[in-house]
């Protein structure tokens, strides 16, 4: 595999430099872990997630739509096992007052001597391991004390389980069918970190599959396949993809199988998207609890049965890091460095750029004119200010695939000069060709031109 010139500090730099994703409330110094997304990372993350529903819900006729509430009904989480078991072990280092995992305290740093680790030097003394409950929590009604204890939900997946009885109803649709949705969920972790990576407010991508109890296996297979290709069609390289199945102390009490997608960041292997066999847990569970028949009739057959439920849950967040970072690339361009996100086209904040040689002589109405065209079916961007050069520099750092160039001949013939972001490749092409080209282009197979396989 040939080394990337990646890292993860570059990443954080150029999403800062570019307005992709800064440290949260920073004129007041900021809160861990908590970030903003700038105009290029929301347009960004919006494609990520345009993309997961073009491929659950456009390209298929057994998923539907869901958005479930953020708060819903405490004893939700009192059936799924969250109050009891969504706990990590936590420990205090009395002398620097730092808080660990206690299982993962060869990922922490030391208070007082970040290069060694919580434990290592003689100054520290951690306290005993303690659960610590991930979920946040809240009230409401107007006055706490009188108000009912609710948490923030700390994954989308049990909305969907609530609403599971009323999509029999009236989606018309009976298993194998599935439920997707994407929000935001909320853990209090420990110890977050990584950039965006792991940070306590997040968005997932999750979709609940309901199967007859006999297709799970078969369904299992097939998601997996499926969710792996996806990163593969939008450009991840194969060499830095894998799917690796849990051990079997891995798994969650519930499941009977899980698989993570996995993606080589600079931080090592890490979770990107996980898909689980669940069994009939999560329905069982909020029967029981609720008091309501969740079982699924066979009108035909007479059959009746709890689905099972394969889930595929992806974070936006995580996926969005995955593609920053399988895309960024430095090079040089007659003799000057060039930093270049090599973005899938569909994922890339702004397709085109649309770009007067000078401010003047008619180059900037007409590039407006062009950019007023494009408008209309892409994100396009206009720039005027600098030189040529600079603004080609500055549309690669954002991933822009391809720069209009209008010129003094564009006046005469309205031919303008498109500049491949990747290729650097430069075409004269008519002013009335370029909506018909752009969407040819954004319609064609793309692999990336880094090295891998």
């Amino acid at each position: 595999m040939t080394p990337d010139v990646v890292t993860m500090d570059k990443i954080v730099s150029l999403c800062k430099r570019r307005g992709f994703v800064f440290p949260s409330s920073e004129i007041y110094g900021g809160i861990g872990s908590s970030y903003d997304y700038g105009h290029y990372g929301v347009l960004l993350k919006n494609n990520v997630k345009a993309q997961w529903w073009r491929a659950l819900l456009q390209e298929r006729d057994d998923v539907v739509a869901l958005d479930s509430a953020i708060i819903q009904h405490p004893r939700t989480w009192e059936a799924s096992g969250h109050l009891a078991g969504f706990t990590d072990p936590l420990v205090d280092c009395r002398f620097c007052k730092k808080r660990f995992r206690a299982d993962k305290l060869e990922d922490g740093v030391c208070g007082q001597k970040p290069s060694k680790k919580p434990g290592e030097t003689s100054d520290c003394d951690l306290t005993e391991a303690r659960n610590f409950n991930l979920m946040f929590q809240t009230t409401v009604g107007p006055v706490q004390d009188e108000g009912a204890t609710v948490y923030l939900r700390p994954e989308t997946a049990q909305g969907i389980f609530l609403n599971f009885k009323q999509y029999l109803q009236f989606a018309r649709k009976k298993p194998p069918f599935g439920i997707a949705q994407i929000g935001k969920s909320f853990r209090n972790e420990i110890t977050p970190g990584n950039f965006i990576f792991r940070t306590r407010e997040f968005e997932q991508m999750e979709m609940e599959f309901f199967v007859p109890p006999d297709e799970a296996q078969k369904w299992h297979e097939h998601w997996l396949a499926e969710r792996y290709d996806w990163y593969i069609r939008l450009g991840i390289r194969r060499d830095h993809l894998r799917l690796r199945a849990h051990e079997q102390d891995e798994l969650s009490h519930y499941s009977s199988a899980t698989s993570d997608v996995e993606y080589l960041y600079p931080i090592g292997w890490q979770e990107l998207e996980g898909v689980a066999n669940r069994g009939n847990f999560d329905l069982t569970q909020h029967a029981e609890y609720s008091r309501q028949n969740l079982e699924y009739v066979d009108t035909v057959s007479g059959d009746r049965y709890i689905p099972h439920v394969i889930e595929p849950a992806a974070g936006a967040d995580r996926a969005m890091l995955a593609f920053l970072v399988d895309a960024y690339d430095e090079d040089e361009i007659e003799g000057e460095a060039r930093t270049v996100l090599r973005l899938h086209p569909q994922l890339a904040p702004v397709k085109a750029a649309v770009l007067p040689l000078v401010k003047k002589d008619g180059q900037p109405e007409l590039a407006r004119e062009i950019e007023h065209v494009l408008r209309e079916r892409f994100q396009v961007e206009y720039d005027e200010g600098g030189a040529i050069g600079r603004r080609y520099r500055r549309q690669d750092e954002i991933g822009t695939p391809w720069a209009i160039t209008v010129d003094h001949q564009s006046l005469t013939d309205r031919t303008v000069t498109i500049r491949d972001r990747d290729s650097l490749a430069q075409e004269r092409v008519a002013v009335d060709a370029l909506p018909g080209l752009l969407e040819e282009r954004l319609r064609a197979p793309w692999q990336s031109p880094k090295p891998g396989d």
